[in-house]
């Protein structure tokens, strides 16, 4: 049975989905709290993460796995109050932040014990709550899967996201020479003040013809792509040999018709590509232990950092789902519990 050494409440706040559609069909609603099974923990949650896959998932085309909550969110930071059967590691009071099957727009959430990580020091919720989607999605496809190393060179687009934000300072961080995409001047200065090499305007420039340039011809070893169809001839074309074309969402669509797959042979490219809820608890808890190991230290030494454009009350989760769907921010936005 779960341990908690003090009484909880038996209902909760929440963020009801009773149909999909527009933001408007979220609704607060009151419901009991979870249970924290077997190697889960029951965290009081401080603030948690709005992200693109919540709103997929509102407008009825990302659904939840079947054993997950239905609830929306999937970050959060906050407080371990219960401890499900075979946790180690963790302790009634311990602050941490993690990455969520479901469940986050909620004040009481469970997370799988091998998804959280303690706040890095210094943090509060707020900043703790913007590491998790990101830096688990940064690091499995950027690092693991296209294996980004030092000397190295990665465009990045949707480099003001929080994908971006994170995925330039990363790769920053480990050497390797960063170009960015992004849809106005300013999304462009901040992306270069984050790290980026050139960043470039895709709606006044060509981003294939900027990056041939850039390079002298060469192109990039990497390209981090959330855009899809619509990029992906492009993305091909700047790619060096032996490159790699690392896919996260399809923005710009899934289907591309007629798409030229002669670079793929000629320059010998990896095209892969991935999402992170299908992951099972042993490949999550991979990526968890590298972050650990790898990116937590940056982020306590101030060479890394989760870029913020807005912290709103969990009242306000419509308008929190509006501004993410206008893409005008420069990363993360948090909402606050409590």
């Amino acid at each position: 049975m779960p341990m908690s050494p003090r009484p909880l409440p038996t209902e909760m706040r929440f963020v009801d989905l009773p149909t999909f559609g527009a933001p408007e069909v979220m609704t607060l609603s009151r419901g009991p709290l979870p249970v924290a099974r077997l190697g889960e923990i029951l965290v009081r949650v401080e603030a948690a993460g709005v992200n693109r896959p919540d709103v997929a998932q509102r407008q009825g085309i990302y659904p939840p796995p079947k054993e997950a909550s239905p609830i929306l969110g999937l970050e959060i930071a906050g407080e371990v109050v219960a401890l499900g059967d075979g946790v180690t590691g963790f302790n009634i009071g311990d602050k941490v932040c993690g990455l969520a099957n479901g469940g986050g727009y909620a004040e009481y959430c469970v997370l799988p014990a091998g998804q959280a990580l303690f706040w890095p020091k210094g943090y509060d919720a707020v900043k703790a709550a913007a590491l998790p989607e990101t830096f688990f999605t940064v690091w499995a496809n950027l690092f693991q899967m296209a294996a980004l190393t030092e000397g190295e060179s990665v465009l990045i687009h949707g480099g003001s996201s929080g994908i971006g934000t994170t995925a330039i300072q990363l790769a920053r961080a480990f050497g390797a020479t960063v170009y960015a995409t992004a849809g106005s001047k300013e999304k462009c200065d901040a992306c270069e003040k984050l790290g980026a090499r050139r960043a470039i305007n895709y709606k006044t420039e060509d981003f294939a013809e900027v990056i041939k340039a850039e390079t002298e011809g060469q192109g990039v070893d990497i390209v981090l792509d959330m855009i899809g169809a619509a990029y992906f001839d492009k993305n091909l074309s700047v790619l060096a040999k032996d490159g790699c074309l690392s896919i996260i969402a399809f923005l710009g669509g899934n289907v591309a018709e007629k798409a030229n797959l002669t670079p793929i042979m000629v320059k010998r490219l990896t095209v892969t590509g991935s999402t992170m809820r299908p992951r099972t608890a042993d490949e999550k808890r991979a990526i968890r232990d590298d972050l650990l190991a790898e990116a937590w230290p940056l982020l306590e030494e101030g060479k890394v950092a989760p870029v913020i454009h807005s912290v709103m009350d969990f009242e306000d989760v419509v308008e929190a789902h509006k501004l993410m769907e206008t893409s005008s921010h420069v990363g993360k936005i948090v909402m606050k519990l409590g």
